[in-house]
């Protein structure tokens, strides 16, 4: 979130070039399992805590430094990122995985995989499943301490967001092509995603929805969904998901509206400037994590058995809203 936003809420916020490379696909595994006795679908669970926080506790340690754009330490999740999207067979959009800003000094990268649509018309339709990945860095200490990690804020979305590449790179589940797209200087003024989305619509991407990820690391309390999405009345998009994930996944937060969360983080620029539903997904409701651009917001806050289970009932509603023959979420 913009720091602008800090005044409104005592401090308190949701941080909430080149050619493109060909990508031969094929149609991998299904990831889904039948159960011989009801004959029913049943999933196995993809992501495990383990893995969550394998990847979180590197993007979230001391050696990164807070990952604050334009540094040493986001440079290295940088580094990190690539080497996993090379692993999970995600390739670059452009000529390499990094994307460099034209808006920031100094040098900073959004991080951008694509992943090619297995089906030969609704390929030409995109999908970006995003979370930017840089923090605030080191800042006036407390308790010795000045690093400001940003497990939560926004170690979690990115983790999330890898997680998705990591499954479709292995199940290749994904009629629509798909842009995983983690975002520099977010805590700048969303700035990686203004200047990626204006660089994507230059040149004429074809983008059917945004689905962005932020804060996505701690459980809602006393709450009957899972994770609530900003702007939530501006389009079916929850219908849609719950719909998929067959129960009430995707809810409505009064505080996200009253306090303008949908205007407050990378869909934001999405929306701007391809009038395409463009969203966050979260689970920061400003009661449940007090470490908002603090030294506090560590990895050992963050619930992994949460996160993986976040990742694991959104598998099917992504899956569902990237083969849908027809482009189902529309703005109201």
């Amino acid at each position: 979130m913009k720091n602008s936003f800090l005044l409104a809420f005592l401090g308190l916020a949701l941080a909430c070039g080149g050619t493109k490379i060909d990508q031969s696909v094929s149609l991998g595994k299904d990831a889904r399992l039948k159960s011989e006795p009801i004959k029913t679908e049943v999933r196995v669970p993809f992501s495990k805590s383990n893995e969550v926080g394998e990847i979180i506790s590197y993007l979230a340690s001391d050696e990164l430094k807070g990952r604050e754009a334009g540094t040493e330490g986001i440079n290295m999740a940088a580094d990190y990122i690539a080497n996993l999207f090379k692993s999970y067979k995600i390739a670059p959009y452009f000529s390499t995985y990094r994307d460099t800003l034209v808006n920031f000094n100094p040098t900073t990268y959004n991080m951008v995989g694509y992943l090619e649509g297995t089906d030969k018309d609704l390929k030409n339709e995109f999908i970006i499943i995003g979370a930017h990945y840089d923090h605030i860095g080191v800042i006036s200490p407390i308790a010795g301490d000045s690093i400001a990690n940003g497990a939560n804020d926004n170690a979690s979305g990115t983790t999330t967001v890898l997680e998705f590449a990591r499954y479709f790179g292995e199940t290749r589940t994904n009629k629509r092509s798909i842009l995983f797209v983690l975002f520099s200087a977010e805590e700048k003024g969303l700035l990686g995603a203004k200047h990626l989305a204006e660089k994507l619509k230059q040149e004429e991407l074809n983008l059917y929805v945004m689905l962005n990820f932020e804060m996505v690391g701690v459980p809602l309390v006393d709450k009957d969904y899972l994770m609530y999405v900003t702007g939530y009345e501006k389009s079916n998009l929850a219908e849609i998901s719950n719909g998929y994930a067959k129960e009430k996944l995707v809810g409505f937060l009064p505080t996200a509206k009253e306090f303008g969360l949908f205007m407050r983080s990378d869909n934001y620029s999405f929306h701007t400037e391809f009038g395409v539903p463009s969203q966050t997904f979260c689970t920061f409701d400003f009661t449940n994590f007090d470490h908002y651009h603090k030294v506090g917001d560590e990895v050992s806050l963050v619930d992994l058995e949460h996160m993986a289970n976040l990742v694991n009932k959104t598998i099917p509603v992504l899956e569902g809203i990237i083969n849908a023959e027809e482009q189902e979420i529309k703005y109201n």
